[in-house]
């Protein structure tokens, strides 16, 4: 797997990045409700953006 970057500029993506390094340590079959959750946290950065 490649490196995550450090930072993105944006706090909110940054948490959500940094949650998907939990990956590692999870077996492959826990790993799409990460991918789940990481999905719905951008989706709603990205709605939170759209709103201002």
């Amino acid at each position: 797997m490649s490196a995550l970057p450090e930072e993105t500029g944006d706090e909110r993506v940054d948490a959500v990045v940094a949650e998907l390094g939990r990956l590692a340590g999870l077996p492959v079959s826990e790993h799409v409700a990460v991918f789940d959750e990481a999905f719905a946290g951008l989706e709603a950065t990205l709605a939170a953006v759209d709103d201002q």
